[in-house]
């Protein structure tokens, strides 16, 4: 899940679902917001409970990773089809689902009697979370038909995201000082609010949607093969039979996703669209960019707690400056993008993750708390701002039917990247008597991954000589939004 800017815009402008009664307009809007602000606080709670975690059930780093990554991974895969599965069962019914989906998987979580348990419920929160999440803004376009009002209403919906992803590890500090079950355990009254206000709302209508069946379950594959592969290959070698046959399933399961992509009647991310030049660069450089912040925020949360010393809350506080600035970054990228172009904000974002973790790694060993805290800040606020400018220039390049497939795409990349991230930065920081050293190469694979998407950036031209062509085949609805 992303803290920095929500995932692709809603087109606002464009002409709406038929009126719909207003009785349900407050409840529906009440309840958008209230899921979505839990679920947000959800994507930063868990990275400052991880040490907890790990003694509560005796786990090394491998654990933790999937900890991370069981969500990451299901809310990346889920995400390219939920705007399908929104559409076939109406978005307030998609939202009701995947909410609840998401609130049972928190009890799960809470009561977890194993690390296995809390894995599999985790991946059950993704889930839930990639339905919840686009079906959201769905319903607000349906319940708000006048524009103006639906522009009021999705601002509302990315400041409750944004309030939540601050609030996020301060919340997760001072509930694992209870108890890290704690952090899951908030999520049950939130969501049972939501839901009840949910209910009186009106049921959204049906609609006859393709869905891509063997396009779904390639990527779930291909996704969850290749990042088990990169977390066993650190605890194992890459060398061991488990890391080699994920590898050759990841492979495998990649092929068969491009021929359902190129082949199928009706395909979740037609092939045009994946071989564009805009996509595929946008796709990398989303890719680099969480790479770069996801990654930040999993060390960190594991090198202040067990090199520092300070305690749960300590730590959730410190972040508390990063994710508070990236609430108003996206202000700022439109002004920069509207003065000097879209891909300015992009690359300044860039350059400012890149130096903020670069400056990490030259840090004294004696260096004081706050001076890591002061640069996390770059690194947050640069994420926010060029996710938000890159999001904005895909969109300019795409069909207005084909947005929400490209914005889908770009978000799973991104969510991807953390993924791997995580992966790979636990393996080099496995080792607790070589951390320092472990944390100081991943923030430097980190920095070279973000400076070397400036390169994509600078080819991602602001005008392009053709569009992203509309393709004839039916590719269904948006992922993100309709």
């Amino acid at each position: 899940m992303s803290t920095s800017a929500p995932p692709a815009s809603l087109q606002v402008g464009e002409a709406g679902p038929p009126p719909r009664s207003t009785s349900g307009t407050r409840p529906a809007l009440a309840a958008v917001l209230l899921g979505f602000f839990t679920i947000m606080v959800d994507a930063m709670i868990v990275n400052v409970a991880l040490p907890s975690i790990g003694r509560g059930f005796d786990s090394g780093m491998t654990g933790l990773q999937w900890v991370v990554d069981g969500y990451t991974l299901a809310f990346a895969a889920f995400l390219l089809s939920a705007g399908a599965v929104s559409d076939r069962i109406g978005a307030r019914q998609a939202f009701a689902c995947g909410l609840g989906l998401f609130v049972a998987a928190s009890a799960v979580c809470a009561m977890a009697p194993s690390l296995g348990v809390l894995v599999a419920a985790r991946l059950v929160q993704g889930a839930g979370a990639a339905l919840a999440v686009p079906s959201s803004l769905s319903l607000l376009r349906e319940t708000f038909p006048d524009p103006a009002a639906r522009a009021k209403a999705i601002a509302l919906w990315g400041v409750g995201g944004s309030v939540g992803a601050a609030a996020g590890p301060v919340a997760g500090g001072l509930l694992t000082l209870v108890d890290w079950r704690m952090i899951f355990f908030v999520n049950l009254p939130a969501g049972a609010v939501a839901l009840a206000l949910l209910k009186r709302a009106q049921r959204s209508p049906r609609q006859e949607v393709p869905f891509d069946w063997t396009g779904q379950v390639a990527a779930v594959a291909a996704m969850g093969a290749l990042t088990y592969a990169v977390i066993e290959a650190g605890a194992d070698g890459f060398g061991a039979g488990q890391v080699l046959v994920a590898f050759a399933v990841a492979v495998v399961a990649a092929v068969v996703y491009l021929i359902a992509q190129a082949r199928g009647r009706h395909p979740m991310t037609p092939l045009p669209l994946l071989r564009s030049r805009t996509m595929s660069l946008s796709a990398a450089i989303g890719f680099a960019l969480n790479v770069g912040f996801y990654g930040m925020i999993f060390l960190l949360g594991l090198y202040l707690q067990q090199v520092h010393g300070p305690s749960a809350l300590a730590t959730g506080v410190a972040f508390l400056p990063t994710t508070v600035l990236t609430s108003f970054m996206g202000p700022v990228a439109a002004r920069l993008a509207t003065r000097f172009g879209a891909r300015m904000p992009v690359v300044t974002g860039q350059c400012l993750i890149a130096a903020g973790l670069l400056a990490m790694v030259a840090l004294p060993a004696g260096a004081p708390v706050w001076l890591t805290v002061v640069l996390m800040v770059p690194v947050g606020a640069g994420g926010a701002m060029a996710v938000t400018a890159l999001t904005a220039l895909l969109l300019e390049k795409v069909p207005a039917e084909r947005a929400g497939v490209a914005g889908g795409v770009l978000n799973a990349a991104r969510q991807l990247g953390g993924a791997l991230a995580v992966a790979v930065f636990g393996a080099l920081v496995a080792d607790r008597t070589a951390f320092v050293s472990g944390l100081h190469t991943s923030l430097l694979i980190a920095a070279a991954t973000v400076a070397a998407s400036v390169v994509a950036t600078v080819l991602l031209r602001t005008q392009v000589p053709h569009r992203i062509p509309a393709f004839a085949a039916d590719t269904g609805p948006c992922p993100l939004e309709r």
